[in-house]
Formats: C-alpha cells, sequence, structure tokens
C-alpha cells in the first residue's frame, strides 16, 4: 500500500506540476458536488483546516478554483471549479486512465474483475 500510494502522489506530481494528489482529489470532489464550502471538504477527508486552507488558496492562485457566495447564505463561501480548473481536471483525469490502462492492457478479463472486486470492498 504504501508503494501505491508513494506512485501515486508521484504520478499526480507528473501530471500538472501545480496539482498535488490531495489538489487533485479535492477538484475531483468538488467537480462531483457541484461545489462546497472549505469545511465540509476537510470534513468529507478528515483533514485538518489548515491543510484544506493551504491546499485551497494554492488552488485559488493558480485559477483552479473560485468561491462564490452561497446563494442560500450570503455569509458563506462555496468552492467552485473555474473553466480553467475543469479543464485540467479532464486532462489529468484523461493521462491517469490512460496510465491505467496500459499498465492493465494484459491482464486477463478474469484478473481485472477481481482486481475491480478487491478495490471496491477496500474502499468500502
Amino acid at each position: 500500500m504504501t508503494v501505491f500510494a508513494r506512485r501515486a502522489r508521484a504520478v499526480a506530481g507528473r501530471m500538472h506540476p501545480e496539482l498535488s494528489l490531495v489538489s487533485y482529489t479535492l477538484l475531483g470532489h468538488l467537480e462531483e458536488s457541484g461545489g462546497c464550502r472549505a469545511t465540509d471538504l476537510a470534513a468529507h477527508y478528515a483533514l485538518d483546516k489548515s491543510t484544506v486552507s493551504r491546499q485551497v488558496a494554492g488552488l485559488e492562485r493558480a485559477g483552479l478554483i473560485e468561491r462564490r457566495p452561497d446563494p442560500a447564505d450570503h455569509r458563506v463561501q462555496v468552492l467552485h471549479l473555474t473553466r480553467s480548473g475543469r479543464h485540467i481536471l479532464a486532462q489529468v483525469t484523461e493521462s491517469r486512465r490512460a496510465a491505467f490502462r496500459e499498465r492493465l492492457a494484459g491482464w486477463p478479463a478474469q484478473d481485472l474483475s477481481r482486481f475491480a472486486e478487491y478495490l471496491v470492498r477496500y474502499n468500502a
């Protein structure tokens, strides 16, 4: 698992120089959720608020996310992907998928199916 995690971090860094594995994960969550508060990100991933704050600040500086007032409560700021953020996330996601396809290309269908089942079980 340690090797898997190290490899994931290294691959994320090669996909986009400003996108750490944590940043990529946060962008993916923002895309899935349609936007959320930084405190929601921290709670969802069990991260310290200061860690999320640093990541969010970096993503804002890079122009990948923006803050917008919550329509239901204008005191609350909601994080959303920018057009650039969506574009980079799509590029990185496609690069990751291509790497997975390449790495798994020679695997028999039965092994792929079993591997997918194990991943689902592990992530549950």
